[in-house]
């Protein structure tokens, strides 16, 4: 059975960020349903526990708590139970480091933190309604990172 909702999870620990989120996603006219989590912790606690509904995408920051960005990625991706999640880095950070480092480990796309909320929605609403199968088959490092 599959859900008339596309799933979403955050993990984030700036609070403004997640509300942020939360509000652009309320101003969509895309059918979702959003979780957020505070940190890497609490995320890969929700993403190992059987009764989950698991994700269609994660939006993940690189400078979390607890457990970072990176590390969330390296577990996320050693569970094959959660290979079917499109992974989009959300980060303030533009370093071609980051960006590299969560390629090279299985991320779909980097996003950088957009200032402005129309643009959050603008990104949100591309990301969230992008054929991921088409997407990830000519994945490489010009499409990786998402310009607006």
């Amino acid at each position: 059975m599959t859900a008339d909702y596309i799933n979403i999870c955050l993990a984030d620990d700036d609070e403004d960020d997640r509300l942020f989120f939360t509000d652009a996603f309320d101003e969509l006219r895309i059918n979702t349903k959003v979780s957020t989590f505070n940190d890497g912790v609490e995320l890969m606690n929700y993403l190992n526990n059987e009764d989950s509904i698991l994700p269609n995408v994660l939006f993940l920051d690189l400078n979390m708590p607890k457990k970072n960005g990176v590390e969330c990625l390296l577990e996320i991706k050693k569970n094959r139970k959660l290979d079917d999640i499109a992974i989009a880095i959300y980060s303030t950070s533009s370093s071609e480091e980051h960006i590299e480092e969560t390629f090279v480990n299985g991320a779909n796309i980097y996003i950088k933190k957009p200032n402005d909320f129309e643009n959050l929605k603008k990104i949100l609403s591309e990301v969230v309604t992008m054929n991921w199968q088409y997407h990830t088959s000519g994945l490489n490092k010009e499409n990786f990172l998402m310009r607006m």
